[in-house]
């Protein structure tokens, strides 16, 4: 099982993130640092699309890319453009507890009946999209996926830092995961 360093002083953030955006952001969202003020984005911020994270970080500070499970897989065009027009050379990536994506085969039922209830899909419709796409998406587990999807943008973006985070969302903290 990896790690997580819990960050409640500056101290904890790992020396290779201090004083970058990733630790910056770090300090913003969990030490409450002031914001300061920017004029454009000194990184990317790649985090589930889930409502109940949200990052407490200046204006204009950071990119965010919001997805099911943080996969990225299909956001490679606007990590490419924020990284080759924006100058980005730092990414967040941040997986969360209790995500939806993992185990999504268990909530099959509850998908279909959401596709013909909520957006007027017949059965057969909404059962093989399901079927064609949870397994895009499917998280066995979402630090052992955030890890796996660091090291792929990493063999991507090689002059790019990555660190791959963990978000708590019962007290809204961010944590740094341990790597092997």
């Amino acid at each position: 099982m990896n790690q997580l360093i819990d960050i409640s002083k500056r101290e904890d953030i790992i020396s290779k993130y201090q004083d970058s955006p990733i630790g910056l952001l770090l300090e913003y969202h969990n030490l409450e640092k002031p914001k300061d003020e920017y004029s454009e984005a000194k990184l990317l911020v790649g985090m589930c699309m889930d409502s109940r994270k949200y990052l407490n970080i200046p204006d204009n500070f950071s990119y965010i890319i919001r997805s099911a499970g943080a996969n990225l897989k299909y956001n490679e065009f606007q990590i490419s453009y924020a990284i080759s027009v924006g100058g980005i050379q730092h990414i967040a990536l941040i997986g969360h507890n209790d995500c939806g994506m993992v185990n999504l085969n268990s909530r099959k039922d509850q998908f279909i009946k959401g596709l013909i209830d909520n957006a007027g899909w017949d059965s057969n419709a909404a059962e093989d999209y399901f079927t064609q796409f949870a397994p895009q998406f499917e998280i066995e587990n979402a630090i052992d996926f955030i890890l796996s999807e660091t090291k792929r943008l990493r063999l991507k973006y090689p002059k790019v830092c990555i660190a791959p985070m963990h978000y708590n969302v019962g007290n809204n903290q961010i944590y740094l995961i341990v790597e092997d």
